[in-house]
């Protein structure tokens, strides 16, 4: 009898947040956010829509593929639920692409939210006409092998931020953020503070304030020197 990979295995259990939590989340702008979680949720800048007009937002599906193969992928997309989002760690393998249109045809036909991948895809005019954002690091005509090990829903880490399964992760023209689950009411909660905030620095822009106060106190505090 063979001998199965070490990390070959589906965890099919997810808690995800309740979707009235979701929904406070969506089509918000990723910089709110992070200014809700102290600059903290962000993956890194190279990970970028194909369409810069899309907005992701749903819980995380997470996978762990070998470099240069997607089968584990495949499973993924047949156990995720709509809205979910597949955020998928390839450890940056940049030599060719973790998915392609196909990829992503199977998952708008299974109301997937969109996908989320350290890595690279091809066929990007075919995925841009599915209108489902999918995020990655950049596009390689080469296409991935067939043939395993990974993992499903087990813990990782995708552009320098770490993932679980059920967190909530969101994407726009900035970016992705990562809301960890265990946070969601939390930063929620932060976020109705940052968006009040931020109407109201806009309302002072269009009155012609330059400096707001809080940061005409901050500047005399810090014992700014003005010389003339």
């Amino acid at each position: 009898m063979g001998t199965q990979p070490a990390l070959f295995r589906v965890f099919m259990r997810v808690t995800r947040p309740q979707p009235q939590w979701v929904d406070k989340f969506r089509g918000t702008p990723t910089g709110n956010i992070c200014d809700a979680m102290d600059r903290f949720g962000a993956m890194d800048y190279q990970i970028q829509a194909l369409d810069r007009s899309v907005h992701l937002c749903g819980p995380a599906i997470t996978v762990r593929t070998r470099p240069g193969d997607n089968l584990v992928l495949y499973k993924a997309l047949e156990m995720a639920q709509p809205g979910d989002v597949l955020v998928i760690t390839c450890h940056e393998y940049q030599t060719g692409s973790t998915l392609g249109d196909i990829v992503v045809k199977i998952a708008a036909r299974k109301g997937i939210a969109g996908l989320v991948c350290d890595g690279l895809c091809r066929d990007a005019s075919g995925i841009r006409g599915t209108g489902l954002p999918v995020f990655v690091r950049g596009t390689s005509p080469s296409s991935p092998f067939k043939d395993g090990p990974g993992e499903i829903n087990g813990p990782i880490s995708c552009g320098g931020v770490p993932v679980h399964p059920g967190d909530l992760v969101v994407g726009d023209e900035d970016g992705v953020v990562v809301v960890a689950a265990r946070e969601i009411e939390k930063i929620a909660e932060k976020l109705r503070a940052i968006q009040a905030k931020e109407a109201q620095m806009l309302r002072d822009v269009e009155a012609g304030v330059v400096i707001p106060p809080a940061l005409v106190a901050q500047l005399e505090a810090r014992g700014v020197e003005v010389i003339e």
